[in-house]
């Protein structure tokens, strides 16, 4: 299994305010987040930059890996541990050969297993499907039914990642059907502790 791909995957929100950002990844950390994303489709390529570079640290501090969202010049530029791309975001193969083979490469899926194939082909990591539940960050998302992970687990020796309204009550059947990860957003950020929430997920996939 690729490193760091097992428990819980913090994509970060849109937050302006870095420090804010930081201090919200960083009990999500100590709550026992195995992976962070940084995915801010707001922000300009400078706010960008500086919250990339200053998660970077906090993910090196930990030992965790990031991996920067839908732009590999960044994901390059600062020497990330890996990138993630959705359908339209570029080349898995070129970002394969630009990163190199010690890099981290996702890919998103949604409801395709064909998708899937084809991004282990181009050098991706792991793959990621999804929306499995109702988002409020994606709400017309494409549905991906349970049944797809089991065929995916059947079908690919890649880590599988389940995203998309995902809390830790509806989690549960998603991991017993192969996830072997939840990415997760608004159940996390957005909870009133962070860090008791990145450890009720963790407890999921047995992890204190």
């Amino acid at each position: 299994m690729a490193p760091g791909i097992h428990g819980l995957y913090a994509v970060t929100p849109d937050i302006a305010d870095t420090s804010d950002l930081l201090a919200k990844v960083e009990a999500a950390l100590a709550g026992g987040a195995r992976l962070v994303q940084y995915r801010n489709k707001s922000a300009d390529a400078s706010l960008r930059l500086q919250q990339a570079r200053a998660l970077l640290r906090l993910c090196r501090n930990h030992q965790i890996p990031f991996i920067v969202n839908d732009d590999l010049e960044l994901a390059a530029a600062l020497d990330a541990d890996g990138l993630h791309l959705g359908a339209g975001d570029g080349s898995l193969a070129a970002a394969r050969a630009r990163l190199g083979p010690g890099k981290l490469l996702g890919a998103s899926c949604y409801d395709r297993l064909a998708n899937a194939l084809g991004a282990a082909r181009e050098g991706a990591d792991y793959v990621a499907f999804g929306s499995f539940f109702p988002s409020n960050v994606k709400p017309g998302a494409v549905h991906a039914p349970l049944a797809l992970l089991r065929e995916a687990k059947h079908r690919l020796a890649l880590p599988l990642v389940a995203i998309g309204g995902i809390t830790p009550d509806n989690a549960p059947p998603l991991i017993a059907a192969g996830a072997d990860s939840v990415a997760v957003i608004s159940a996390l950020f957005g909870a009133p502790d962070i860090r008791a929430a990145a450890r009720r997920f963790g407890a999921l996939f047995g992890q204190s």
